[in-house]
């Protein structure tokens, strides 16, 4: 199950995705057996494709046939009701409820629910999910429904959710294990910040009482009545919605609906189900708040309307909200400038007007990420930035420019509308139930957003900030590190900023124009010298008169979605160890100058109204790009890859603004217990490597070498001959094979042919133990790894993965299960053949420090008891069937393609075993499992275990 949500809030950014993905507030009305009410002539029509209805007892469902993907039905049950509604002996309740409905129903007694639908291919978390948050719970459950019998399964699953939880004494105590681990996993830095200001930013509300995690105390104490009161009280039919989407008859579906759900009674004198509100404040309140285990600093102002939020019914309402993110888009670009600045403000800077943790209030919200001692920097910027808006407003030339990208987007999606999953429907609708967001399907939105987009006016937006900006129900939170040789910033220097900015004399923004084209000057064109063709999975291939190859795989699973990758070999093993070392972690930073004489800024601003992106990568073993965009701005993708190869800027201030916001982002990131502990495991085990680069210091930041990474980076992207580039999606053949020759044929070919200089270093191995301490929460964690050398075997190496997945499903039921020790725990098992034969099952789990040992002994018995026995039956039917369930969705999946046919080659691997798929599943048996068991996890292994500072 998900952990509970806390949300902050979400920017309604005007896209394409805005309406049907619909973040705004809407009214949706509603008629018994599923009928649509007309719409008035002003109001927002609801999709048309969908079907929503009421039963007599309250319930509300929502159904839409939808067959991407194929033979599978997305089902949730939508619950109004959360944390909010806890009484003060339930704190953590509503979260607790959502665990129980996993353990024990009418008809699913305990873990019968989670094995059946594992035998299904469901897997648990990774597919069968739920999560609670302030104002609602929401189960989540996706089905194969080309089986009557599993799709009747489903829909009893979730009536059960609804009115049929045993809730049992004996299974509450035994949760309560697991619930309180979960509590455990949520303490730290970030939370005990949150518990400090967040009754600032939810003043005189019951929010700032009600973490929907709950407290230890009550978990631990809570009477069984407590819980059997909140779901009496607030699972009921009225406070319910059904969603049903997928690849069944709407007919069929609604049948369900009215069969297993009309037979729950209404509710008899129900609780009301109170709305709660924040209360205004005339102050500015001030939260300061440092930790010394917090590993980012930030800033956040928020301008709370001083009204409550109105759900968008009309028309009007709808347009509000496209000037709101016309707004949003701008002001974001401006923050992106600056953060691109040689010495930036922040590392990350964004506004938006939205929604808060509380329904019924929104607010004007602008956030930033900085260096540790850069927070009041940040702070002025961001305030600053919001009086140039209020003073100046917007120029022309912005105002285009998000105008070109909000309908780029919408366009993009108004295109693929035919291709949308059922799981994005699932979620457009539960917020219209909880919170009326608008449904009226992307064909309308598109054609709303063609009409009125010319029709604003940029006088509209720029009266916005007016209605943003005001010197009451403000809240500023400062959270970051605490440092001993810093002192702590001051509630009076953080309102002296405020004021500061008030008298500063703030100049306009300076708009730069823009050139209409990325490239203007191109070598001769090259030609295609052969193409072959594989008729079995639908891949081309051509060979460039360079020596460069392309593959691509036309497909429809987008209309609108072409992908792009592309790799040769060599990498930084070319390099020097002299030469690894000095160059340090520069190579990250090479793009961020931009190529062909324009900024980032600069091709930001030219690519407005498409939808392009190339981004260069050198690794290890290779290196190459990966991009994508939409068909008919391939062009800019195929110029961005020509410029990339032949005219990248080298430009210190960019590169010095790359190493200043990494310096912001990653200097205290140490301070992570958690991440501490996986960079000292990392540590212990490649430490001995030559070429071993640790964790980025500012040090080492400051020592990389730009000049020399510049200059490796023209040595490896020299020769496009030994390139190999892949396309996947609605590619247009003929203007694909167009710009081919003329962007990449026309690159110098070499014909290097360079291999990958491999290290004779091999990662630890062996029995060893490492210990290491960090952090003031009591919470530990255990890895247990087995790895080695190995020569690589195809069903070996599946096996392998089989095994990491059955041990998956047994330390679930040993550990959590049975031991209520864990909230989450897993295993992985993998074995390559690139750079070197390797193989490696990893065990890991979270846990009290009190438990490490016990825990330890009990997940090393599970493998013991497979290496002894072999898996059963069961469970080898179980990872099957989820791996073909899978993979028949995969390969539907742009993707997944582009994936698949690059580690092909870059492999060495036939491209056609995945017509062999189903086959190489099916012939795993138990005893290959265990064979494999026996031989790599059988011997010595790597114990890492963090624990708490004594």
């Amino acid at each position: 199950m998900k952990k509970y949500i806390l949300l902050f809030g979400l920017a309604f950014i005007v896209s394409l995705g805005s309406s049907y993905q619909a973040t705004a507030q809407s009214k949706q009305s509603i008629q018994n057996d599923s009928k649509i009410t007309t719409v008035d002539g002003n109001e927002i029509p609801t999709d048309p494709n969908v079907k929503i209805g009421k039963l007599s007892n309250g319930l509300t469902y929502y159904i839409r046939n939808n067959g991407k993907p194929e033979n599978k039905v997305e089902l949730r049950l939508v619950v109004n009701a959360g944390s909010i509604l806890e009484d003060n002996d339930q704190l953590g309740l509503a979260h607790f409820m959502e665990h129980m409905n996993f353990n024990g129903t009418k008809n699913f007694k305990k873990n019968e629910l989670v094995d059946y639908l594992q035998s299904i291919g469901v897997k648990f978390g990774a597919h069968l999910n739920a999560y609670t948050s302030f104002d609602e719970t929401v189960y989540i459950l996706p089905i194969p429904s080309d089986d009557p019998e599993k799709l009747e399964k489903g829909f009893q699953i979730i009536e059960d959710w609804a009115h049929n939880a045993l809730l049992t004494e004996e299974e509450i105590d035994n949760e309560r294990g697991v619930v309180l681990e979960e509590y455990r996993l949520g303490k730290g830095a970030n939370e005990r910040m949150l518990q400090k200001y967040l009754p600032k930013i939810m003043y005189g509300s019951k929010y700032a009482e009600r973490l929907p995690i709950g407290t230890k105390e009550n978990l631990e104490n809570f009477t069984y009545e407590s819980l059997r009161r909140f779901y009496n009280d607030w699972y009921r039919p009225d406070l319910m919605a059904v969603i049903a989407i997928g690849d069944v008859d709407v007919a069929v579906l609604e049948e369900k609906i009215k069969s297993h759900f009309g037979k729950i009674p209404a509710a008899e004198n129900p609780r009301e189900r109170v709305t709660h509100d924040v209360k205004n404040h005339d102050e500015t309140f001030v939260a300061i708040e440092t930790d010394k285990e917090a590993s980012f600093t930030q800033v956040q102002v928020m301008f709370k309307d001083l009204g409550t939020s109105k759900k968008m019914k009309t028309t009007d309402d709808y347009r509000n909200q496209v000037i709101k993110g016309l707004f949003s888009q701008m002001i974001n670009n401006r923050l992106g400038e600056l953060a691109e600045a040689e010495n930036p403000p922040f590392v990350f800077g964004s506004s938006f007007h939205g929604g808060t943790w509380a329904r019924t209030k929104e607010a004007y919200q602008s956030m930033a990420m900085s260096a540790a001692d850069g927070q009041l920097t940040a702070l002025s910027t961001l305030l600053e930035e919001n009086e140039r808006v209020r003073k100046y407003g917007f120029g022309k030339g912005e105002f285009e420019r998000a105008k070109k990208s909000v309908i780029a987007r919408l366009e993009k999606a108004y295109k693929d509308r035919t291709k949308v999953e059922s799981s994005r429907y699932a979620g457009q609708y539960i917020r219209n139930f909880l919170s009326g967001s608008p449904i009226p399907g992307v064909e309308w939105s598109y054609n709303f957003y063609k009409e009125e987009l010319p029709k604003i006016q940029l006088e509209e937006v720029n009266t916005l900030i007016n209605e943003y900006l005001r010197d009451t129900n403000r809240v500023i939170v400062l959270t970051g590190p605490e440092k001993e040789d810093t002192p702590k910033i001051t509630e009076a220097e953080v309102l002296a900023v405020v004021n500061n900015v008030k008298s500063k004399e703030i100049k306009p923004y300076e708009d730069t124009e823009v050139a209409s084209s990325l490239i203007s000057n191109l070598p001769p064109a090259g030609t295609i010298v052969s193409r072959t063709t594989n008729d079995e999975i639908g891949v081309t291939t051509l060979t460039l008169s360079n020596g460069a190859k392309i593959t691509y795989k036309k497909t429809d699973f987008k209309n609108d979605e072409v992908l792009f990758s592309a790799f040769s070999f060599g990498g930084s093993s070319l390099y020097s160890d002299e030469e690894f070392k000095a160059i340090g972690f520069a190579n990250q930073g090479l793009a961020q100058a931009g190529v062909n004489g324009f900024s980032k800024v600069d091709i930001q601003k030219m690519m407005s109204g498409k939808i392009a992106r190339v981004t260069p990568y050198i690794g290890s073993y290779r290196e190459g790009f990966n991009g994508s965009a939409t068909p008919k701005d391939l062009e800019e993708l195929f110029q961005m890859t020509h410029l990339y190869f032949t005219k990248l800027n080298k430009d210190e201030k960019a590169y010095n603004s790359y190493v200043s916001k990494q310096k912001g982002f990653l200097t205290n990131i140490m301070k992570s217990p958690q991440f501490y502990f996986q960079f000292k495991m990392g540590e212990f085990m490649n430490g001995k490597n030559p070429r071993y680069q640790g964790f980025p210091t500012p040090e080492m930041m400051d020592a990389s070498d730009y000049d020399l990474a510049y200059e490796k980076y023209q040595e490896r992207f020299a020769d496009a001959g030994d390139f190999n580039f892949y396309f996947v999606g609605n590619v247009d053949e003929e203007k694909l094979e167009a710009f081919a020759t003329k962007y990449l044929a026309s690159l110098p070919g070499k014909n290097s042919n360079e291999q990958p200089k491999l290290s004779s270093f091999r990662p630890l191995t062996g029995k060893h133990k490492k210990v290491i301490e960090k952090g003031e929460d009591p919470k530990s964690s255990v890895q247990i790894v087995f790895n080695g050398e190995t020569t690589y075997d195809g069903k070996e190496a599946r096996a392998m993965q089989f095994l990491g997945e059955i041990l998956s499903i047994k330390l679930i039921e040993k550990l959590r299960e049975q031991e209520g020790g864990v909230y989450g725990a897993g295993a992985n098992g993998s074995m390559r053949s690139y750079p070197y034969g390797w193989y490696s099952l990893r065990i890991s789990f979270p846990c009290g420090p009190e438990n490490v040992d016990k825990l330890t002994t009990a997940a090393l018995a599970e493998l013991q008891a497979i290496i002894d026995n072999g898996p059963t039956e069961k469970d080898v039917n179980k990872v099957k069937e989820s791996n073909l369930l899978e993979n028949k969705e995969d390969i539907k999946k742009n993707n997944f393609w582009l994936r698949y046919l690059s580690n092909s080659d870059y492999m060495n691997r036939d491209v056609n075993r995945i017509l062999k798929f189903e086959a190489s599943v099916n012939e795993i048996t138990a005893a290959d499992i265990q064979k494999v068991a026996k031989k790599y996890a059988n011997g010595d292994y790597i114990l890492g275990i963090h624990n708490p500072e004594k």
